[in-house]
C-alpha cells in the first residue's frame, strides 16, 4: 500500500514537472518569435535560422512531449518519398514501439536506393524478407565484429594521433581528420576506398539524397545520379580488378569474393557492388558528421570538455566514449528516424496519448526527443557520462539499426581521443571556429586550435 501511494505521488510530480517544462518551453518559443521580428534579414530568415538550431528543436519537443506527445497531421513535410501526411512521435516508448513494428511502419528508402544502384535495393531499404536476411547475413560474414578491435579501432587511433601531432596546433576537423580516417577505413578495411576526395564527395551527397533530402531538391537528385553512376563504375572496376589480380588482404572485398566462390546467395558481382554502395554511403558521412557534432557540443560545455580532456590524457577510453555519446544526445546527427504507415494503426494504445496513424502517413519517430523523455531518462537536461546505453538512440533502433554501429562505437572515440588530449583545445577565431556545412547537411570545415 505504501509503495503504491509512493508511486502515485512520484508519477504525479513527474507529470507536473513535464507540464511545467512544456509551459516554460512555450514562453521560450514566444520569445524566439518576438526576437525574429527584429532579427537580421527579416522575420522569416531570422525565424528559419532559429528553428534550424538544435536548442530550438529541443524546446519544441518539450512542448509536444508535455501536451501533444503523438501528433497526426494531414500536412506533408516530406516530398522525397510518397506519403499522405505526417505523424510526429516524441516519447521514448512510443518511438521504440514504432521502430519495432516493421509490418506496420515500413522503411521507405528502397525507391531511391534502386536509383543509386540502377536497379536493386540495399538491405537498409528492405522490409523483413528473404533478400534482407540473405544480404545482411552475407555482409556480417564479410564484416566481422572482431575486426573492429583488431583492425579498425587501432588503425583509427594511430592515424588520429599522427594527424593531430603533425598539425602544429591548428586543424580543420572535417577536412584534415574526421573525413580522412573513415575514408582510410573504406580503403584499407573495406578494400574499396578509391580516390579520397571523390569517395568523400560521392558518399556525402548520396547520404544526403537518401536520408536528408526531405524537400526532394532536383539539384540534389541530379548530383546524386551523377555521383551514383561514378561510384557504380568505380566499384565494378574494383571488383573486376580484384578478381583479375587477387590479394591476400583480409578486407571486406576479398571476403565477399571468397563467399562468392562458395556460391553464397547474393554474392555475385552485382550483389557485392550494391552492398558495398550501401555500406560506403553509411560510413564516411555518418562518422565525420558525428565527430564534428561531438566536438561542437563539448566546446559549448567547458566542464564537459575538461573531463573529456582528463579522460583522454589518462587513456580512459570508456569515459571518452561516454562523453561522445552524451554530446550526441544533445547534438544528434539524426534527430528523427522516419517510417511510413503500411495501414491504419494506433500508437500508444490504451493510454491518454493514444493516436491513430493513417495508412500512408510518414511517421517521424523523434529519437532526439525520446532521449529527453523525462518519463524514461533520468535528469534528461543534465550532461552526464554515467548513463546506460539504452538511454541513447544514436544509430537508429530495431531491425534497421545502423549496420555499422559496432564500428561507430569504437572509431568515433578513437578519432576524438587524440584531439581531446590536447591542451587548451578551442575554436579558431571568428566564423572559422564554427561548423561550415558548405551548403550541405554535413560539416565541410570546422577550424580548431590547441597548444602544440
Amino acid at each position: 500500500m505504501i509503495t503504491a501511494i509512493k508511486n502515485v505521488i512520484v508519477t504525479a510530480i513527474q507529470v507536473l514537472w513535464v507540464w511545467l517544462e512544456g509551459l516554460w518551453a512555450i514562453v521560450c518559443l514566444i520569445g524566439i518569435g518576438l526576437g525574429a521580428l527584429v532579427g537580421k534579414g527579416g522575420p522569416k530568415v531570422a525565424l528559419g535560422a532559429a528553428f534550424a538550431k538544435v536548442s530550438t528543436q529541443l524546446t519544441v519537443m518539450k512542448v509536444l512531449r508535455a501536451f501533444i506527445p503523438n501528433l497526426s497531421l494531414k500536412l506533408k513535410i516530406m516530398n522525397a518519398y510518397e506519403n499522405t501526411g505526417t505523424a510526429i512521435i516524441t516519447r521514448y516508448n512510443d518511438c521504440v514501439d514504432v521502430l519495432n513494428r516493421n509490418e506496420d511502419f515500413e522503411v521507405v528508402y528502397g525507391s531511391r536506393m534502386r536509383k543509386l544502384t540502377a536497379g536493386e535495393n540495399f538491405f537498409l531499404g528492405m522490409q523483413p524478407s528473404w533478400d534482407y536476411t540473405r544480404d545482411t547475413s552475407a555482409m556480417r560474414l564479410a564484416m566481422r565484429r572482431t575486426d573492429v578491435e583488431q583492425f579498425v579501432e587501432a588503425r583509427a587511433a594511430k592515424l588520429a594521433a599522427e594527424i593531430v601531432s603533425g598539425s602544429n596546433g591548428k586543424i580543420d576537423l572535417p577536412a584534415q581528420l574526421v573525413q580522412q580516417i573513415p575514408w582510410d577505413m573504406t580503403n584499407q578495411y573495406f578494400g574499396a576506398g578509391g580516390n579520397s576526395k571523390d569517395m568523400i564527395d560521392w558518399t556525402t551527397v548520396l547520404f544526403w539524397y537518401l536520408f536528408e533530402d526531405l524537400p526532394a531538391d532536383p539539384e540534389v537528385e541530379a548530383k546524386a545520379m551523377d555521383y551514383a553512376a561514378k561510384l557504380r563504375n568505380y566499384l565494378d572496376e574494383a571488383v573486376a580488378d580484384r578478381k583479375k589480380n587477387p590479394t591476400d588482404a583480409a578486407d571486406v572485398l576479398n571476403r565477399c569474393l571468397a563467399l562468392q566462390s562458395s556460391d553464397t546467395p547474393g554474392m555475385e558481382d552485382l550483389g557485392i557492388r550494391n552492398n558495398l554502395i550501401g555500406i560506403l554511403i553509411g560510413a564516411i558521412p555518418t562518422i565525420s558528421k558525428s565527430c564534428c557534432l561531438v566536438m561542437d557540443e563539448l566546446l559549448r560545455r567547458p566542464d564537459a570538455l575538461a573531463t573529456a580532456h582528463a579522460a583522454a590524457v589518462r587513456g580512459d577510453d570508456d569515459l571518452v566514449a561516454q562523453h561522445c555519446w552524451e554530446a550526441l544526445r544533445f547534438n544528434p546527427h539524426n534527430p528523427v528516424i522516419y517510417r511510413r504507415a503500411n495501414k491504419d494503426c494506433v500508437v500508444a494504445e490504451a493510454t491518454l496519448r493514444r493516436q491513430k496513424i493513417r495508412k500512408g502517413q510518414m511517421v517521424f519517430a523523434a529519437n532526439m526527443s525520446a532521449c529527453f523523455d523525462r518519463y524514461e531518462i533520468d535528469k534528461p537536461n543534465e550532461f552526464r557520462t554515467d548513463r546506460p546505453w539504452n538511454n541513447y538512440m544514436i544509430w537508429g533502433y530495431g531491425m534497421h539499426n545502423c549496420f555499422g554501429d559496432a564500428i561507430n562505437a569504437k572509431i568515433i572515440p578513437a578519432i576524438m581521443k587524440s584531439l581531446l588530449a590536447q591542451k587548451n583545445l578551442r575554436r579558431a577565431a571568428g566564423d572559422a571556429g564554427q561548423i561550415d556545412t558548405g551548403g550541405t547537411p554535413h560539416p565541410q570545415h570546422f577550424h580548431l586550435e590547441f597548444d602544440a
